[in-house]
């Protein structure tokens, strides 16, 4: 590659495409030591090809060291967002994610499903995209935002409860363009928080009784709040017994929140949360669904991207 040599298929595609190049580098640690591989590697950094690892680890024979290929997920997710169009440069974005957890005492606490696959995933395209992004996540999965945190165009912030969440969302919103809640926020929490782990001793009998209280309306007060040109998007779960439900439930939920966009997808036992995949419809200001998008996490975070821009382009 840096000698230009084009003596097969690849090596004339490589010399002719003006497109971007990504590389990932594997060999044995002596090989990616060599003089000649660091000027080379040198070399290639300075013509913009952008390089994938290598990873210092095992290797081939036994031996362990620098020149490990990188992991394929990171490889496929550097070429996609090297790949990824640029639509949302200059854009700053705020992203909520996750589930909150309500306490009830230091031990038990009132929580959701919520992996945070979603949120992370449109955060992720975001930045792919662009857009200066800052992640407000609540409890996530293990691993869910490894490739948030490495990301140079994601801040990642954490917030436990639905008031944390709340209080970090709106201190992010403040000069953001566009703020979308994918986080699955409580919609209660416990009237009285005991210092004290509640026992079985403590009940009057066999039931054990607590009084729930609602949790601010997070996303109702952003649209409120909101600047002048800012984009508030929601995300609504509904169990529901078809589309038509689904869609009568979203624009119910929309009017009431006041949002821009309503991004709205079926949950069950065994679809929506949890899951690596995910369908949704999206409904705009005019209560009309103006996008539908079924298949991986990341395919719909880039409908949704796609839905805010021609939302904003609209207005």
């Amino acid at each position: 590659m840096t000698a230009g040599l084009a003596r097969d298929l690849l090596g004339t595609t490589l010399l002719a495409t003006t497109a971007p190049v990504v590389v990932a580098p594997a060999m044995h640690t002596e090989m990616w030591r060599h003089p000649a591989t660091t000027a080379n590697m040198r070399t290639l950094r300075e013509r913009g090809v952008i390089v994938v690892g290598p990873e210092d680890g095992p290797l081939t024979g036994g031996d362990s060291g620098p020149g490990r290929m990188s992991e394929p997920e990171t490889i496929a997710a550097v070429a996609l967002a090297t790949a990824s169009p640029k639509d949302l440069s200059g854009l700053r974005v705020v992203v909520s994610a996750g589930g909150t957890r309500e306490p009830l005492d230091p031990v038990r606490y009132l929580g959701n499903r919520s992996s945070g696959r979603q949120g992370t995933a449109v955060a992720v395209a975001a930045a792919a995209r662009g857009a200066e992004v800052a992640l407000i996540a609540a409890h996530t999965d293990d691993g869910v935002l490894a490739e948030a945190s490495a990301h140079p165009g994601v801040e990642v912030r954490r917030a436990g409860t639905a008031a944390e969440l709340g209080d970090a969302v709106r201190a992010a919103a403040e000069g953001a363009d566009v703020v979308i809640m994918a986080a699955a926020v409580a919609d209660y929490r416990a009237a009285e928080v005991s210092d004290r782990k509640r026992t079985k001793e403590d009940a009057a009998g066999p039931a054990l009784t607590l009084e729930l209280v609602e949790t601010e309306d997070i996303l109702a007060r952003l649209v409120r709040e909101r600047a002048q040109g800012q984009t508030v998007v929601g995300f609504a779960a509904e169990t529901v017994a078809g589309t038509a439900e689904l869609r009568e439930r979203g624009v119910r939920k929309r009017r009431r929140k006041g949002v821009d966009l309503l991004i709205v997808n079926a949950v069950g036992w065994s679809e929506g949360f949890e899951s690596p995949a995910n369908a949704v419809i999206v409904i705009d200001a005019h209560d009309e669904v103006v996008a539908e998008a079924a298949g991986s996490k990341r395919a719909v975070a880039d409908a949704v991207w796609d839905a805010v821009l021609a939302a904003r382009r609209a207005r």
